[in-house]
């Protein structure tokens, strides 16, 4: 976009937008070079305050040497602008007192101008000047205030003076009976009160709280001392008094208070929190604490809830009643007890449902992590991607049937052996003629799996045939291993990714033996058919774990999908191993799986036809 406008006034040496270095996402400036310096300052010229996507972009020089931003030199700033004036009629007004180097004109959200802006000149001499000749005047009949740019720390140092040098007294907890001649007369016993007044709502009745000026700063300081904590009259209320202050200096004062308070909890429960989730509605704050006391000494144990409508028996009317999320908090009274608590709790039943302990992250703290998560693996999808010599914008997931790669059974009933999309590697398989990928997908990914799905295994390579241009056949006498649709080798009625006897999975690749041994091997142990329990799957070994409860979800889902079984399979497998277990158990929360499954996969392939 931005070569198409720049490219107008002549040749872009080069063109960089400036991105966040986890997300990705665009910081809002870029840097364009040009060839020769002449078409730079025409595009400076004719391009500043250019319309981009319905947005004026403003251009300046590049410097390297931040001194120059930073010094303040030569930057003066207005206010009590008129909403009407942007930045191009800000740049206009001010350009006749000194050569412009930056102008901006702060808006809010929405894109409306706050009523203020900034200018940098190139020097303080043009500065000085703008100050006398603008400061006091009126733009589009509004008087502006122009002076030099003071930074944030100058403002907060002559604050803090200012705060020790007022007139002006806030006073709130008045009784609504309270009149002004009433506080007035309250206030003049601390000193001379030059004005005052107590705020009402639209009817006309105080809204509680008012404001007193006094003649000097000594005699509201001392007002402030004197009123603070009194009743006025025959009111048995206690009033307040301080400082009055505007509504961003008092939000910035109780933010900062606020900041330092949850600074201090958390470094206090550091490492003795823990966070517990996926509980059973059963459980409550005794329940948490009950199971959590072994460990050590509990200082506080809290099950979040919340109020929910429930229908009423017979008819009646809906009642509230008192739900619990499913997730709590546990705090321990060392970190020790806290450790061991998640060693021991992680995964344990309580109730009906496997619970999961993990110490307790603030929210910013956990969004960094899962974004520092998500970008390592963008790159390894992109080391992927150029390890298979594949463009950036080719489709590394296309949509389409599951297929699967020589060897590879299709999911099914329990007592066979599964793959799944998981345990696939992504490396391209060699046959004939150089490097192959699986049938499926282009670079080896079968078609539907999900991005962050795939774990590179090495293959081990068995003794082998060459075959014709179908590709690779099996031992002399054998059934071909596999053939692409329309090619020699592929038997009548055999589609890409459809299994046969005696395939073996690359990744566990023996030598070949005689067709009639194969036939009459026997078939592998069948394994339980009844329920998986969380004690039974965490018995088995790692590697083993996604196989078991593959082998029981596929049939569920087999159910609803016939034709998407496998594919929302190797999608669902993706989750924890003590959610899957629930998913087994609550045919209700599965069938919301498939459904998300099925959204995704509709999604994905909308964008491919787009």
């Amino acid at each position: 976009m931005l070569l198409e406008v720049f490219n107008e006034v002549g040749p872009v040496a080069s063109i960089r937008v400036c991105r966040d270095a986890v997300t990705r996402r665009s910081l809002g400036y870029a840097y364009v070079n040009f060839h020769n310096f002449v078409d730079a300052e025409r595009a400076l010229e004719i391009k500043n305050f250019f319309p981009v996507k319905g947005k004026p972009i403003r251009i300046m020089w590049s410097h390297r040497d931040p001194a120059i931003r930073k010094s303040g030199e030569g930057n003066i700033f207005i206010k009590n602008l008129d909403k009407r004036i942007d930045n191009k009629a800000l740049f206009d007004t001010f350009s006749d007192y000194g050569n412009i180097l930056s102008c901006k004109v702060a808006v809010d959200s929405n894109g409306e101008s706050k009523g203020y802006g900034f200018i940098h000149f190139e020097n303080t001499e043009a500065a000085d000047n703008a100050i006398e000749r603008v400061n006091g005047k009126s733009i589009l009949e509004r008087v502006v205030y122009v002076g030099h740019f003071r930074s944030r720390t100058e403002r907060v140092a002559e604050l803090g003076e200012r705060a020790n040098r007022f007139t002006n007294v806030y006073v709130k907890n008045l009784d609504k009976a309270t009149s002004e001649e009433a506080l007035r007369e309250f206030g003049g016993q601390f000193g001379e009160v030059t004005s005052l007044t107590i705020m009402v709502d639209n009817d006309g009745g105080s809204r509680g709280f008012g404001f007193v000026n006094f003649a000097s700063p000594e005699e509201a300081a001392t007002a402030v001392e004197g009123m603070n904590g009194k009743t006025i009259g025959e009111s048995t209320q206690e009033i307040y008094a301080g400082r009055a202050q505007k509504k961003e200096e008092r939000s910035a004062e109780l933010k900062k208070k606020f900041d330092t308070l949850r600074a201090e909890r958390q470094q206090k429960y550091q490492g003795v929190n823990l966070f517990v989730k996926n509980l059973d509605e059963e459980v409550d704050d005794e329940k948490l604490r009950t199971e959590f006391a072994p460990f050590g000494t509990i200082t506080s144990a809290k099950v979040m809830s919340e109020e929910k409508q429930v229908s009423g028996t017979d008819g009646g009317p809906p009642t509230t009643k008192t739900v619990s999320k499913g997730f709590g908090f546990v705090c321990f009274s060392t970190p020790e007890e806290a450790t061991k608590a998640v060693t021991e709790l992680n995964g344990r039943m309580i109730g009906t449902k496997p619970i999961y302990v993990a110490l307790a992250q603030r929210k910013e703290a956990r969004r960094a992590q899962l974004e520092a998560q998500m970008a390592q693996r963008q790159a390894q999808t992109m080391r992927h991607m150029q390890r298979l010599d594949m463009p950036p914008g080719a489709p590394m997931y296309p949509p389409g049937p599951m297929m699967y790669p020589p060897g590879m059974q299709m999911p099914g009933p329990p007592g066979r052996q599964v793959i799944y999309p998981q345990q696939m590697m992504n490396r391209p398989w060699r046959g004939p003629g150089g490097p192959r990928p699986f049938p499926g997908g282009p670079g080896g990914f079968p078609a539907g799996a999900m991005p962050g799905q795939m774990k590179p295994q090495r293959q081990q390579r068995g003794p082998r045939q060459q075959g014709g241009p179908g590709g690779f056949k099996g031992p002399k006498g054998g059934p071909p291993h596999m053939g692409y649709q329309g090619q020699p080798g592929m038997p009548p009625g055999m589609q890409p990714g459809m299994m046969q006897p005696g395939m073996m999975p690359p990744m566990q690749q023996q030598p070949p033996m005689p067709m009639q041994q194969q036939q009459q091997q026997p078939p592998p142990p069948q394994q339980e058919s009844g329920g998986l329990t969380a004690a039974s799957l965490a018995a088995a070994p790692q590697h083993q774990q996604k196989q078991m409860l593959g082998e029981r979800l596929y049939p569920l889902i087999q159910q609803a999908q016939p034709e998407l079984a496998g594919k929302i399979t190797g999608m669902l497998l993706e989750m924890d191993n003590s959610e899957l277990l629930l998913l087994l158990d609550d045919s209700g929360s599965l069938n919301e799986k498939i459904q998300e499954a099925i959204k995704v996969l509709d999604e994905h392939e909308k964008q491919q036809v787009a």
